[in-house]
């Protein structure tokens, strides 16, 4: 394992090929000797600054392997991490990392806002971004890029995978929710699709309220849905405003049963047992037992001594697909990469069956989860709150099952 990581520029291991190698493969080779940079930026700080965290550590794990099984066809990958702040600051960054820094590629993020600011550099720059964590099905849609990249589940297929749970137990025909939706871009984004399913599955939404990302006293909110007596209570929070929630909402011993649309496990690990209840979505677990799984599980535990969850998931992956692709080409020119990647390469991402980009809108297709929260009382330790659905979709359903379709999120390519 290469040592002295940190949070900044510093250079993972310096690397480099032989000088005939470096003709044969003009594309890959920029300068003979120099490592290849990817750019990483996500949230370390505000609301989904915890989510964020996990993401740097994923990112530089992943980066450390590249590097101890002999970096990308001999070239050792130089790992860049910044903290995007918001649009505005993750865009300036991001024309930084193309500009200045020569990136190969930008993975990370996970506001929707700043993903779509760091995907218009991108395609300027004609380098692929692979988002990791922004959820919005306007960036598979109206806002596509050819150069971006969605290793994150749009929030359709979040609704999709966790509405067949609620469906099989009953609370969605006839019934009254009761959302709370995070008050930008993807809680928008979420609601609607949202909204969307529920009228088509013959629901009512008894109200929603659009709470500001800043907030954490959710006492007004609790009181106006216990006056309310809805059927279910809906998250379309973000980062730890569901922390926050999930608390309070122990605190205040409501008896209407919780789901979310758009959840990470870090953020039911910082509710804890006895706060964490009700039904979520996810693109990935710790608990997922394939041997893939098993063994980042395993490195990222022995690193951090904590296990992954599924922000964690998202980063390790998109910078293994970088290194992939990159070494399947022998080039990281972007024309090349998008090309690659949208040509049906499939990528173990340690689940039951490989993931692959769909072309026209860039999604990635792998399976999802739906995991339930366990009674304190069963809880064996502080990382393994909840039971788990089957991979969704399950084994002879289509992949693209929950994946948007095109008149949910219309897509059209430029570049």
């Amino acid at each position: 394992m290469t040592q002295g990581f940190t949070p900044t520029r510093r250079r993972l291991v310096q690397g480099g090929l032989a000088a005939g190698a470096a003709l044969a493969m003009p594309g890959l080779v920029r300068a003979q000797g120099a490592p290849i940079r990817i750019g990483h930026l996500t949230p370390r700080t505000g609301f989904l600054g915890p989510l964020g965290e996990y993401a740097v550590m994923a990112a530089q794990l992943a980066a450390e392997e590249i590097n101890a099984g002999g970096g990308i066809n001999g070239r050792k990958v130089e790992l860049l991490t910044e903290d995007s702040v918001n649009p505005q600051t993750a865009s300036g960054k991001a024309e930084r990392y193309v500009e200045r820094d020569k990136v190969a590629a930008i993975v990370g993020e996970i506001s929707s806002a700043s993903a779509l600011a760091i995907g218009q550099v991108a395609q300027r720059g004609k380098t692929i971004f692979l988002n990791t964590g922004a959820n919005s099905d306007a960036l598979r849609g109206p806002d596509c890029k050819r150069y971006m990249f969605h290793i994150e589940g749009a929030n359709s297929m979040y609704v999709k995978a966790v509405g067949r749970s609620l469906t099989e137990a009953g609370l969605v025909k006839g019934k009254r929710w009761y959302s709370l939706t995070a008050d930008y871009a993807f809680g928008h984004d979420l609601l609607r699709v949202a909204k969307v399913f529920m009228q088509g599955q013959g629901g009512t939404f008894a109200a929603d309220e659009l709470v500001p990302t800043d907030a954490t006293d959710f006492s007004a909110y609790l009181i106006k849905i216990r006056q309310a007596k809805p059927d279910l209570v809906i998250s379309n929070l973000a980062g730890n405003q569901i922390t926050n929630f999930l608390k309070q909402y122990a605190e205040y011993g409501l008896p209407f049963p919780v789901a979310g649309f758009g959840f990470d496990t870090a953020l039911a690990w910082g509710a804890g047992p006895g706060n964490f209840a009700g039904t979520w979505p996810c693109l990935w677990h710790h608990k997922v037992d394939t041997p893939s799984a098993k063994a980042f599980v395993a490195a990222f535990v022995k690193k951090y001594g904590k296990p992954p969850e599924n922000q964690a998931w998202g980063d390790y992956n998109a910078v293994k697909i970088v290194a992939k692709a990159m070494a399947d080409t022998q080039s990281t020119e972007g024309p090349k990469l998008v090309s690659y990647l949208e040509g049906g390469a499939k990528f173990d991402v340690q689940k039951p069956r490989p993931g692959y980009f769909r072309p026209r809108d860039h999604q990635f297709i792998s399976e999802m989860y739906a995991i339930t929260a366990l009674p304190a009382d069963k809880v064996k330790d502080k990382w393994d709150l909840f039971t788990s659905t089957p991979a969704i979709p399950g084994e002879g359903e289509d992949m693209e099952v929950l994946a948007p379709t095109a008149e949910e999120a219309a897509c059209k390519m430029e570049g």
